[in-house]
């Protein structure tokens, strides 16, 4: 898979998503409290789960990145895993303004159509690269699919 650790580029890796959510964050920490004003859908965690599980998602992505990043495999391979990793990784930084900034709830849903499908051409073109880093993955799949059915609950009841 590869021959060292280099701390230095796994911080990098760790980075670019933690950097990105940040951002986020920064950008839309005045409209978090929505989530308790709007109707939620069965099922819906409370608001503390949020940050704890996408913290967990964001690192996996970043190791997942420095996987692809240190592994062997041929250099196009990697470069178009990075730029499908840039583009979702910009939806997923997108639908939160979308969700919470502009409230615009039927459209987060076709959002997050789109960035399922995205995560899931991450995961098959990263599996090339390294399947451990494919695999790390799966779990940000399946939370984003839970967060359409929350957003889906969401543009119904409200």
């Amino acid at each position: 898979m590869f021959k060292t650790f280099n701390l230095r580029k796994f911080l990098v890796c760790l980075a670019v998503p933690f950097g990105v959510a940040f951002v986020s964050w920064l950008l839309t920490k005045n409209q978090m409290d929505i989530y308790s004003e709007i109707n939620n859908p069965p099922l819906s965690p409370p608001s503390v789960v949020f940050p704890i599980v996408w913290s967990i998602l964001y690192f996996l992505m970043g190791v997942s990145l420095y996987l692809v990043w240190a592994s062997d495999a041929p250099q196009q391979m990697k470069s178009l895993g990075y730029l499908i990793f840039g583009i979702q990784l910009f939806f997923n930084f997108a639908w939160t303004i979308i969700f919470f900034d502009f409230r615009a709830f039927t459209f987060s849903v076709v959002w997050l159509i789109a960035l399922i499908v995205l995560i899931a051409a991450n995961i098959l073109v990263f599996f090339k690269s390294s399947k451990v880093a494919a695999y790390l993955l799966i779990p940000y799949l399946a939370w984003t699919i839970f967060a359409l059915y929350l957003t889906a609950g969401v543009a119904i009841l409200n």
